[in-house]
């Protein structure tokens, strides 16, 4: 087995990024001299310049700690787990969060979409789904477009499908996850639903000036509306963390923010 060299794998992520090595070494305050000598192996570069390149390339911090190793040094990022009683603080804060956006919904997701945490707004979203779904870890991709999971309840079914997978799609040419790839395979090859057992592709109400594209979802014979954001941490320091990120759904409409006030304890 090899293994590839530092230089190899900077080369790689530069030409993911498009950039050339004049245009990369003007981002690192080097030269493009200095560049190729990295990437052809001439020159082994510094723990700082591994660092450097690696923040002007967007590199991952999972694949920060790989670039680190090739190049002979240490990881410089932990991969925490959420259990770890180090964790504490970010886990309490994580659930005031969700906690506090009720009664909307909102989840926090890791990088392959499993949920790491969910308030009672998801969950609520989530009433009627098959024990299989639920069994283990929740995965938010899964759980949305499985024929057997939220697809036949949303009204926009295609517009959100594609927007979802057309998200991965980034992710992957991105991070090149072979986990995430895995994901995607699996869920671009769920069939849609048969139309008599989804309320179908109906165009979203005009009245309403929506801002994003809405996911339009039926609970309980009421459609709601919602836009998605989405946060990250901002330079993050672990693995865990840095591959962490909050989703929320806004109401995208004043009978969605009606409805779900009125099912608030």
């Amino acid at each position: 087995m090899t293994t590839a060299t530092v230089g190899a794998l900077l080369r790689t992520w530069r030409e993911r990024r498009g950039f050339s090595q004049l245009e990369l070494a003007g981002r690192a305050d080097s030269s493009s001299r200095h560049i190729s000598f990295v990437e052809t192996g001439r020159s082994r570069p510094s723990e700082e310049m591994v660092l450097r390149l690696a923040d002007r390339l967007d590199v991952p911090v999972r694949d920060r700690n790989a670039l680190l190793l090739a190049a002979g040094y240490a990881p410089r990022y932990a991969h925490t787990p959420m259990d770890d009683p180090s964790m504490t603080v970010l886990r309490e804060g994580l659930e005031r969060l969700l906690t506090g956006y009720e009664p909307y919904p909102a989840l926090v997701v890791d990088a392959t979409y499993d949920v790491v945490a969910a308030n009672r707004g998801i969950m609520m979203l989530l009433d009627g789904m098959p024990e299989h779904l639920l069994a283990g870890p929740l995965n938010a991709m899964r759980l949305t477009l499985h024929p057997e999971g939220l697809a036949p309840r949303i009204h926009n079914l295609r517009e959100w499908r594609g927007h979802l997978l057309a998200q991965m799609e980034r992710q992957i040419a991105l991070a090149r996850s072979e986990p995430l790839r895995a994901l995607y395979e699996e869920v671009a090859a769920y069939p849609l639903p048969p139309a008599s057992e989804r309320p179908g592709d109906s165009e979203p109400d005009e009245a309403v000036p929506y801002i994003a594209l809405p996911l339009r979802i039926e609970h309980d014979g009421q459609l709601l509306s919602f836009v998605s954001s989405i946060s990250t941490f901002n330079t993050p320091m672990d693995v865990t963390v840095a591959e962490l990120a909050i989703e929320t759904l806004l109401p995208a409409d004043p009978a969605t923010v009606k409805y779900l006030r009125s099912l608030a304890p």
